[in-house]
């Protein structure tokens, strides 16, 4: 049984390139959620019928859909779409990215308009009643109480992302999922590579969970100053 786990002790430096490379996409991808999630949720919010049917349509679209279908129209729909006949050779990692980024801002979207309704009203009022406009109330006003509410669920949506990048070995992304299958089948030691893997991840979620935490309880004690 040692012998067993040989594969995975010596594996470990590849892991850990891997897991580094693992958390570079789920930020890359969350950066992009945050900012198209924003955009969308004020969309959604607007009294603009067109932005906010468009809005609905792409919360509806990337929320109803499976994440594994979003990563394959995206790898495949974009050479389309630019008209590219030789794909990049880091393409798989641009594609990987703007998958999950599109598939987390459908949600980002849904975390930000709901910490925006939070936001009692009187806020909104007493920001005009000082001559500020709407766009000024939403920015200085509004956003920033609405960003310390949402932090939470955008750690959830991290970690959610966090783990759904493992569907991202699909197109041959080298993550953590990945690594560790390949290496799996190269030892003939699936056991123990898919318990260190799964233990990378649970170390991740963890130290994510962590640091929301003192997020959490930093803004809060900036609230009380």
């Amino acid at each position: 049984m040692g012998q067993n786990w040989k594969a995975a002790i010596d594996s470990i430096p590849i892991l850990n390139k891997a897991a580094i490379l693992t958390l570079e996409l789920t930020a890359g991808a969350v950066m992009i959620g945050l900012v198209i999630g924003l955009f969308m949720a004020l969309a959604r919010l607007s009294k603009n019928r067109l932005l906010r049917i468009g809005a609905i349509g792409y919360i509806d679209f990337f929320r109803g859909t499976p994440l594994l279908v979003q990563i394959f129209l995206v790898y495949f729909l974009v050479p389309k779409l630019l008209n590219w006949e030789t794909l990049p050779d880091n393409y798989q990692y641009i594609a990987g990215v703007l998958a999950m980024g599109l598939n987390s801002g459908a949600y980002i979207a849904e975390i930000f308009r709901a910490g925006i309704q939070s936001i009692d009203r009187g806020q909104s009022e007493a920001a005009r009643s000082l001559g500020m406009t709407h766009s000024q109330s939403l920015r200085y006003v509004i956003l920033p109480q609405a960003f310390k509410r949402v932090i939470p669920p955008l750690g959830n949506e991290f970690i959610a992302l966090l783990k759904d990048s493992s569907l991202l070995s699909i197109i041959a992304i080298q993550e953590l999922f990945y690594s560790a299958k390949i290496i799996a089948g190269r030892t003939y030691q699936p056991i123990p590579m898919y318990i260190a893997a799964a233990l990378y991840y649970l170390v991740m979620t963890q130290l994510i969970t962590q640091w929301v935490s003192y997020m959490e309880r930093r803004l809060g004690k900036n609230d009380l100053r």
